[in-house]
């Protein structure tokens, strides 16, 4: 089976330069369902390097900035995602995992784009992405829920003020969709997740 890994530039993904050509990584979307106190605020503004440079350039909201994301690519396999959050959001996470993560059946849903450079066509493009939210449970190892956040502020980005913050989600028993692409052309669809028939 093959498997994602995926590294991404965190001070590019903060402050984007189009000269730099490396990997990008939005978390645009993470929250628990069906209870607001566990939704993470859209609250660190970044470019979307597919936008830059043209009309429609803007900045956009989301989550995080990826630092590194992992799936090892089988349909009931987690995927791991390390990022940074704002301080609001640290806290959430702190708080979150002294609550309502004491049940390890809490469902979240969360939706994320890992842009690459493309040498040929000289664009960035997503290479790691999904088109809707995904949906499954916090990953479980040995006991331990693969959840956490860093207490202290991380020292490479002085502004806006981060915090290194983990995630590995397992799907959800329905099946849903994760693209790959290795340039702006050749992409395939994944599924993550396999519907139980009921």
């Amino acid at each position: 089976m093959a498997s994602t890994n995926l590294s991404c530039n965190v001070e590019q993904g903060f402050n984007f330069q189009k000269d730099v050509q490396c990997l990008i990584g939005h978390l645009s979307e993470l929250e628990i369902f069906s209870d607001d106190k566990g939704k993470f605020k859209m609250d660190m503004a970044v470019s979307n390097p597919t936008k830059v440079g043209g009309d429609e350039e803007t900045k956009e909201k989301v989550v995080g900035v990826i630092s590194n994301i992992f799936w090892m690519g089988g349909h009931a396999d987690p995927i791991y995602i390390a990022c940074r959050i704002s301080t609001e959001n640290k806290t959430t996470a702190i708080i979150l995992k002294h609550t309502i993560l004491s049940d390890t059946k809490v469902k979240f849903k969360f939706k994320f784009t890992v842009y690459d450079y493309d040498p040929k066509d000289k664009i960035f493009y997503p290479c790691f992405y999904c088109d809707d939210s995904l949906e499954g449970l916090v990953a479980n190892a040995f006991g331990d829920l693969e959840f956490g956040v860093n207490m202290d502020a991380a020292g490479d980005i002085d502004s806006p003020k981060n915090y290194d913050f983990y995630i590995g989600i397992m799907p959800s028993e329905v099946a849903q969709k994760v693209n790959i692409a290795f340039d702006k052309d050749a992409k395939i669809t994944k599924t993550w997740g396999v519907t139980v028939a009921s």
